[in-house]
């Protein structure tokens, strides 16, 4: 292979032009520990060093002070946490890059030690039986509060002013979080759903909140700059339980999604084995590539074998890569050198600070060294 690769091709998604088909894919690193939630310059350095990618879609963001679930993640809701963003969008273009901020809302998978005492909310009353990170260490999740109508708008309207302040931040664009088990995704899937109002019951209710948020987002920015994030096969981990009903809820979701001009759609293949789930999609981007028309992007544990593949065959225009980002900064030149990879520091993927964030060397170096 060369740079005539798949992975390496130029591709339009929206009104811009990307470099090639190598994205990197959202990460929590939990490195804005400080007490505003703020990035701050260590994150500047850690994504313009991977700016060669086609695409950055940053670390999930919360929108307010209500959606975080995780310690030390950076928000875009304030004033000077937009203001502190711009470094970041500033050098990642300075370096020819393009960046999406990723727009969060954890839901239930939260825990009170974050809320002054109060319950996480969710789409039911429920409890994902799963582990916040909270200051303390790993603790046990609870049964959370179910949102009143009132949440949901404002929740609704917290992601439109978290895509307005990534806007004025200077991001390239959003990427809607509605994936992982995290809060819209509680509300599309009836194991985690049990409301009996517009937003509970039948599949299009519990898809409503999505097509709702999309259409508050496109109020402020343009609609070829958002994108979403599903993870359809999603089962027994970040507390969902898949049933009959989970796939035809996202076939309907994914077949809807084709009336917005989005950037793309980024869904992921199943983080867990689900061939003996008889209601689990297994080939997440066989099964969708066809009802999607737009730009479809795939991810979840692919290599540059796979994903030079996965394009070729037609499946996806683009494959989001995770882990190997972190450990090689320039992923996209290796990919072009058919170079060999560094191998991650699991140890320090959540822990403050630069080691294991922006010390990373290059392949350059490395041979230099």
């Amino acid at each position: 292979m060369s740079i005539t690769q798949a992975l390496l091709q130029p591709i339009q998604v929206g009104d811009l032009q990307l470099k090639n088909r190598v994205w990197m894919a959202p990460m929590t690193r939990s490195r804005a520990n400080n007490p505003e939630n703020k990035v701050f310059d260590i994150h500047a350095k850690y994504y313009a060093q991977r700016a060669s990618a086609g695409l950055i879609i940053s670390e999930g963001s919360q929108i307010s002070p209500r959606a975080v679930g995780y310690i030390n993640t950076p928000g875009i809701y304030s004033e000077a946490q937009t203001e502190a963003w711009k470094q970041v969008t500033q050098a990642v273009h300075e370096a020819g890059g393009h960046i999406f901020i990723q727009l969060w809302h954890v839901g239930r998978m939260s825990h009170p030690d974050f809320h002054g005492g109060e319950l996480p909310l969710s789409a039911s009353a429920t409890n994902p039986n799963s582990k916040s990170y909270t200051p303390q260490g790993f603790k046990d999740t609870v049964t959370a509060k179910e949102m009143t109508l009132e949440e949901i708008k404002q929740t609704i309207a917290d992601f439109k002013n978290g895509a307005k302040n990534a806007m004025e931040a200077g991001f390239d664009g959003i990427e809607i979080h509605s994936s992982n088990g995290y809060l819209l995704h509680q509300f599309f899937n009836a194991t985690s759903n049990h409301r009996t109002d517009e937003y509970g019951g039948s599949i299009e209710n519990r898809a409503k909140i999505l097509f709702e948020v999309i259409d508050a987002i496109k109020e402020v920015m343009p609609e070829n700059r958002i994108g979403v994030r599903l993870n359809p096969s999603l089962h027994g981990v970040f507390g969902m339980t898949m049933d009959e009903e989970t796939i035809p809820t996202f076939d309907y979701i994914v077949t809807k999604l084709n009336k917005y001009n989005l950037a793309y759609l980024h869904l992921s293949e199943p983080f867990t084995d689900v061939s003996e789930i008889p209601f689990a999609e297994p080939n997440i981007a066989e099964r969708y590539r066809p009802l999607y028309k737009g730009t479809l992007v795939i991810n979840s544990a692919f290599d540059q074998e796979k994903g030079n593949q996965i394009i070729e065959a037609g499946l996806a225009d683009a494959v989001a890569f995770g882990k190997p980002f972190i450990s090689n900064p320039d992923l996209v030149e290796r990919f072009a050198e058919n170079a060999p990879l560094s191998e991650w520091d699991q140890s320090t993927f959540y822990t403050p600070g630069e080691k294991g964030f922006t010390d990373y060397p290059s392949l350059k170096k490395e041979q230099v060294g």
